[in-house]
């Protein structure tokens, strides 16, 4: 799973760019060439005024957004949060709204080159989707147990946050000074969609009062180990070139801040969060919502890029998971296993011989994260077998934090800051590591790191001559699926070679195919939680661990979940018919090109793009 820009940002600037995602009733427009030397330069002129267009509404955009400057690499508006208000997205909304207006007053699609063409095209059917998706700007909850303003401002601090001066941490202490401002708006609008009937179920509440009260554990706060942002921010300090007396200074004035400002901040979302499970409901679904079977529709289409009903998604998934049964019963037969297909589940989530995990110890988590990043060396040595085009950014392998790990999804990868100055991170979630199995490292690896979405965001924002737009915006379908293939490219390079980590690939498959199931069946056909866990721990052998924290994940985050399988079937069908259309002239790395040099695109102009490839190919 990706952080994109988006979802580390949705909640303080919704509206960054006024692309989020795009509908498939997208048109072929034709860009062969023009015939005479007027209309090529009208082109060009035209080209060059609407990519500078492009260029001034993305900064004007990021102008209001102090945080996402902060995730670009830049120190403006360092010492400020972004707005958080319902206010500010009703403000946000109608400029995105009036810069689609004057995109379409001011520039003809006609006379724009291809790339121009593209990017006209996705700011344009974006714009239309966000707009009948703002209506329901408020039933993406607020807070969850999963994702959300609380646990999000210590990771924020902590890793986008440098400090190389003291003006660096004078922003840093500014900004926990701002805590209590910041996740007060967030609260007003929480206490808002309370108030209208949308709110996550009881049992989400006591995690987020969980993770609230961890992150305001420790010292300053109570008599521990320094807390989380006290630790970071000493060692940030302790690196500037100035003296201890300054040093401590900053270190008290920090202080200061988290008590008087950060502190009352979780206290009050605390006493917020117990008030409403008082009241909440067990329901789980997006349908208890208003309107959520519209809400619902709406996310699937934002999440997968298509039209597909919640019954297509639901019928798929069944199928999709009936095929990899069959392939994994191959695998059960073939070392040797005797029982059942379930029997054989059980006995890789339970581990009798504890084959499968490494010790839930601090010398057994070092040695994931050291096999894991073993993994991913050893893929980027052989990255020239799969792409022309590779990223300049590194990439590392880190631990989750402790005050997320026991809320927080199993991985996730986070994209490089656009200037060097930090690498991508795939972070593994090793809060138990039973729930992190060994034969599924190798696929977990290659999806989050390399050739997955390191490789897709590393070079979407590498990317040269594409507006900013393109660059850092996104779709879940697109990344996801491309991160989902990354799993299977190495089966076809002689990688999982052991027969258990094969299991593994097709386990992290059927993963995904059972999440269009349980999707649909928890916000469409009122499947509970304990329903939907059912049905994983029945036709999947992750852990119950895994099973209750991926459900609980869904609940919260309606359609997200089913963009992994959709768009990597879209991949492998059109790779497919790149295949059969041009036989041993087929190049795998120029199929890759095709997909990663034009950014993120929605699946059907994807689909135009390898089209017209195979068009030019088959032309010589």
């Amino acid at each position: 799973m990706t952080v994109k820009l988006r979802n580390i940002l949705f909640s303080s600037a919704a509206a960054i760019v006024f692309i989020a995602g795009c509908d498939n009733g997208v048109t072929t427009t034709d860009a062969s060439a023009p015939n005479n030397t007027t209309e090529e330069a009208t082109n060009e002129d035209q080209t060059q005024a609407i990519n500078a267009w492009f260029e001034a509404e993305f900064e004007r955009q990021v102008a209001r957004s102090p945080m996402f400057q902060t995730f670009l690499g830049r120190k403006t508006n360092y010492d400020k949060w972004s707005n958080a208000s319902d206010e500010y997205e009703r403000e946000s909304h109608a400029l995105a709204m009036a810069a689609l207006t004057e995109m379409r007053e001011t520039f003809d699609l006609e006379n724009l080159d291809h790339q121009a063409q593209l990017s006209y095209r996705l700011a344009e059917y974006d714009g239309e989707l966000e707009d009948r998706r703002f209506p329901f700007r408020n039933h993406w909850y607020q807070f969850s147990h999963f994702r959300g303003p609380h646990s999000g401002v210590p990771p924020f601090m902590i890793n986008q946050h440098s400090i190389s001066s003291v003006e660096d941490a004078e922003a840093y202490i500014a900004r926990l000074n701002g805590i209590d401002e910041y996740l007060g708006q967030h609260q007003e609008v929480a206490e808002m969609q309370f108030a209208n009937g949308i709110n996550p179920p009881k049992w989400s509440y006591a995690r987020m009062i969980d993770t609230s009260r961890n992150i305001i554990s420790g010292a300053p706060f109570d008599d521990g180990e320094p807390s989380a942002l006290l630790a970071d921010f000493g060692k940030k300090i302790a690196a500037l070139d100035v003296d201890d007396s300054a040093k401590a200074d900053l270190r008290a004035r920090a202080v200061d801040a988290m008590l008087n400002s950060m502190k009352p901040a979780y206290d009050s979302l605390i006493s917020m969060f117990e008030t409403q499970m008082a009241e909440a409901t067990d329901e789980d679904g997006a349908w208890k919502l208003p309107d959520g079977d519209q809400y619902y529709a709406l996310q699937l289409e934002a999440m997968t890029t298509t039209n597909m009903s919640p019954t297509e998604i639901h019928d798929l998934g069944l199928s999709e998971v009936a095929r990899i049964h069959a392939e994994m019963t191959e695998i059960k037969n073939s070392v040797g296993y005797e029982g059942s297909l379930q029997d054989f589940f059980v006995y890789m989530r339970t581990d009798p011989d504890g084959r499968f995990t490494y010790p839930n110890t601090d010398e057994g988590k070092e040695e994931y994260l050291a096999e894991a990043t073993r993994i991913i060396d050893v893929m980027r040595g052989r990255l020239d077998e799969l792409f022309y085009t590779k990223p300049k950014a590194d990439l590392i392998v880190k631990r989750v934090e402790a005050f997320r790990e026991r809320a927080g999804s199993k991985a996730f990868y986070q994209r490089p800051a656009p200037d060097g100055s930090r690498p991508g991170i795939y972070y593994a979630n090793l809060y138990n590591t039973a729930d992190m199995p060994t034969y599924q490292m190798e696929a977990l690896a290659y999806h989050e790191g390399i050739p997955g979405h390191h490789m897709q965001l590393a070079i979407s924002q590498e990317l040269e001559g594409l507006p900013k737009f393109r660059k850092y915006g996104g779709y879940t379908a697109y990344s996801e699926g491309w991160g989902l293939y990354s799993e299977f490219i190495p089966k076809e390079m002689g990688f999982y070679d052991d027969p258990y980590s094969d299991f593994g690939r097709l386990a992290m498959e059927l993963w995904r195919a059972a999440r269009l199931v349980v999707d649909s069946g928890i916000h469409d056909k009122k499947w509970t939680r304990e329903e939907a866990i059912d049905y994983l721990m029945t036709n999947t052998p992750n852990p119950e661990g895994d099973c209750i924290k991926a459900i609980e994940r869904y609940v919260v985050m309606p359609g997200q979940a089913t963009a992994y399988k959709i768009g990597m079937l879209k991949i492998l069908e059109l790779r497919g018919r790149a295949e059969e259309a041009l036989g041993e002239d087929f190049d795998l790395r120029a199929f890759h090109d095709i997909f990663l040099k034009d950014g993120p695109v929605p699946l059907a102009i994807l689909e135009e793009n390898v089209d017209a490839w195979i068009a030019r190919e088959q032309a010589g």
